[in-house]
């Protein structure tokens, strides 16, 4: 079940690196709402109010009722983030307005199922993923929360592509809608690989390789010892 998702917002006049600045000082969030064929609006929002939704997964891949002040709600996608580049800061928002017949470019996460029980661990191998989401096509009202992938028969050596995902209906991948070869954009999203050996692992086992066999070699020669001694006894008691 899709979570609804509201955000409130306040209309924003001052522009540029100084009001951004003295936006963030107040634990206020620049942004700015486009498309649906309307002017753009400046907009703020409350930091707190902003870092709360991003905890939630669908914030990035589904439609979120936004209000600024004094305004009718409006739906829509979030299209980019600005962050701070070391901070745990959102530097600026950019939203676009949805349209209900208007078909929607949007990332949506992958979920991975069976990838600590599948064929392929269970052998030894380690998951690889490659995309943990995907870039699709689709109206608003067919948006997936998200798309999951069923690793439960993939073994290692092998890798599941693009193509071997179960889409919802009403849903197309953005990779093969441009008309290029699907070869090429077939890319694969998660394999099953061989564990790497590192130099010290391997150091590690060679020289525990070496003292196991050294100790055997001490065992087998300190054996031998004893047979001889035992050989010398019974040589004295059979010449008394």
């Amino acid at each position: 079940m899709a979570v609804e998702l509201k955000l409130p917002a306040d209309k924003r006049s001052d522009t540029g690196k100084g009001a951004s600045r003295r936006l963030r000082r107040g634990k206020l969030v620049p942004g700015i709402v486009y498309g649906a064929g309307k002017e753009p609006e400046m907009i703020e929002l409350s930091a707190f109010s902003l870092a709360r939704m991003m905890e939630t997964e669908s914030f990035y891949s589904q439609v979120i009722d936004l209000t600024v002040k004094g305004k009718k709600s409006q739906p829509v996608v979030v299209k980019d983030l600005q962050r701070h580049p070391f901070k745990d800061l959102v530097l600026h928002v950019d939203f676009q307005r949805v349209k209900a017949g208007e078909k929607l470019h949007i990332h949506v996460p992958l979920h991975f199922l069976n990838d600590d029980t599948c064929k392929g661990v269970k052998a030894g191998g380690v998951v690889h993923k490659d995309a943990i989401e995907v870039a699709i096509i689709a109206l608003p009202k067919d948006l997936p929360e998200y798309i999951e992938v069923d690793l439960a028969n993939l073994d290692v050596g092998e890798a599941l592509h693009l193509s071997d995902l179960t889409l919802p209906p009403n849903v197309e991948l953005e990779a093969f809608a441009h008309g290029d070869d699907t070869h090429d954009a077939d890319q694969p999203i998660v394999s099953i690989v061989q564990p790497r050996v590192s130099k010290l692992d391997e150091a590690a086992e060679e020289a525990e390789a070496a003292q196991a066999e050294e100790q055997a070699e001490q065992s087998a020669e300190e054996e031998a010892g004893d047979d001889e001694a035992e050989d010398d006894d019974d040589s004295k008691e059979g010449g008394q």
